[in-house]
């Protein structure tokens, strides 16, 4: 499997309503919170690369650095994670073998942490998933066998009910990052000053 052609998917299409701006683009560590996500993917073993947006994509994609990956719009993203996974994963699946998903709001995801889970690849699992003290979370990696499953996904769970009757392996990442994701204003706060105590 090492031989593998592995795409990386960052989703990024939501409102953002309870951050209440464009959270994309709030600044965090010296550049906008979704550019963190990918310059993860682009550090890591992934072959190629898409952000799935759909609020205020224009304005995103013109204001974000997106280390090569390819901005994808997700017409229908207002109805959920789901549409924003339907999009990234359509738009990678003539190319790619598995699929790496973070999301955009995760600034603390690593690059070694994306490489570990592609690395825990084995035949025996449709999936692999992160671990951070036990916990599962991002990234997650899935197989082309479950790739028509993810087109078939509704509303706001992302893969969350297609991986719990999927064959998932899980991958402990602690020490390496964190997929703690912002949502409101002051998590983004506390996450720039735990990086500044550092």
């Amino acid at each position: 499997m090492a031989s593998a052609r592995i795409g990386g998917l960052v989703l990024a299409a939501g409102e953002a309503r309870r951050f209440g701006s464009a959270k994309q683009l709030a600044p965090h560590r010296g550049r906008p919170l979704l550019e963190h996500a990918l310059a993860a993917m682009a550090a890591s073993a992934v072959s190629s690369r898409v952000v799935v947006l759909g609020a205020r994509a224009e304005q995103i994609a013109a204001a974000v650095a997106l280390h090569g990956a390819r901005a994808v719009v997700a017409a229908d993203w207002a109805e959920g994670q789901a549409a924003s996974l339907r999009a990234g994963v359509a738009a990678l699946a003539g190319e790619a073998d598995a699929i790496v998903v973070v999301l955009g709001d995760q600034p603390e995801i690593a690059p070694g942490a994306i490489d570990r889970v592609i690395a825990a690849r084995n035949p025996a699992a449709d999936a692999v998933r992160a671990t951070y003290d036990g916990r599962p979370g991002h990234p997650v990696l899935l197989e082309r066998s479950l790739f028509a499953a993810c087109r078939a996904l509704r509303g706001d769970q992302g893969a969350r009910e297609l991986l719990r009757s999927a064959r998932v392996a899980l991958v402990p990442c602690d020490g390496l990052g964190s997929d703690r994701d912002i949502d409101l204003p002051a998590q983004l706060r506390s996450a720039g000053e735990s990086s500044r105590s550092r």
